[in-house]
């Protein structure tokens, strides 16, 4: 509800949703792929999903109202909690709001108004917790690995790289180099037994919330010229400007960029300083075995 509420409050008019929805992708560095999830259900992405919910908690709230069809604005009430220089917003914020908790109230009895979302099936909860949880767990996972030394962040990226299969998954073909460095280089995983393939390692741990400036990722191209290396992995805790990307793009060697939202989610991926803390199993009918006796003989 942050995020969709300072995004609409910041507009002195009213705001499209579909533009509420691009600008928290790019405020929050959503990856296109990550944007274009769907819930199970297959209706509308999780992105647009959540951006609804929350918009009509914060309209039950008095926050936000809808000035037309698709758009949306904030209240006088919604401009005054910003003014008071609110961080969070969640339910125990709109719980000050006699409109909510009545209508918090009514909702086992009621049925949704019109502007409110229908609500998700039991699958659709199950797969937005899980993104939720995931969610946190990679935003833990930057804090942590941030909270740490350069040398362990650079263990830690050539850890990743070989669990990911690079230098066929074994821990010899890779290694740091230490703070010593080597060009700029950080690391090295050798693709191939005889290392006629080599990838070269940047691992920088830098403020999550600046942005790695483009030098970085000139002097890290500049010191894979000085190994007449073609691949490269530059690796962050922080995020990279569009400018970086536009720089790579035009290169002729193979230069990869990850930040640190991708970051996380790879060492969740590959399972790497992660370890499973629950598993739950969604089971459904079994077709097969409710079947007459007489009905499965015809079919035989």
């Amino acid at each position: 509800m942050t995020p969709v509420f300072k995004t609409i409050a910041r507009r002195p008019d009213d705001i499209s949703v579909a533009e509420v929805e691009e600008e928290i992708g790019k405020s929050l560095r959503i990856a296109p792929d990550e944007r274009a999830r769907i819930v199970p259900s297959g209706s509308q992405t999780i992105l647009f999903n959540r951006i609804n919910w929350a918009r009509a908690y914060l309209s039950k709230a008095g926050l936000l109202e809808t000035t037309r069809r698709g758009y949306c604005r904030a209240t006088e009430r919604g401009r005054r909690l910003l003014a008071e220089g609110i961080v969070d917003i969640d339910v125990t914020v709109l719980e000050r709001y006699p409109e909510f908790v009545a209508w918090r109230s009514q909702q086992k009895t009621e049925q949704p108004a019109a502007e409110t979302p229908a609500p998700d099936r039991p699958e659709d909860i199950i797969s937005s917790s899980f993104e939720l949880l995931n969610a946190e767990l990679a935003r833990e996972i930057v804090v942590r690995v941030h909270s740490f030394s350069p040398a362990f962040f650079e263990r830690l990226i050539v850890d990743l790289l070989v669990r990911m299969g690079y230098g066929g998954g074994r821990q010899e073909m890779g290694r740091a180099l230490g703070r010593s460095g080597d060009c700029g280089v950080d690391g090295v995983i050798k693709e191939d037994e005889l290392g006629l393939d080599v990838v070269y390692v940047q691992a920088k741990r830098l403020d999550p919330e600046k942005p790695v400036p483009v030098r970085e990722v000139r002097d890290f191209v500049g010191g894979l010229e000085g190994h007449r290396a073609t691949k490269g992995v530059f690796v962050t805790t922080s995020y990279f400007p569009s400018s970086a990307y536009d720089f790579v793009a035009r290169l002729s060697k193979r230069v990869v960029l990850i930040d640190g939202a991708e970051l996380a989610n790879l060492m969740i991926r590959h399972k790497l300083g992660v370890r499973v803390k629950d598993t739950y199993e969604v089971k459904k009918i079994d077709e097969d075995y409710f079947v007459e006796e007489s009905v499965a003989r015809g079919r035989s």
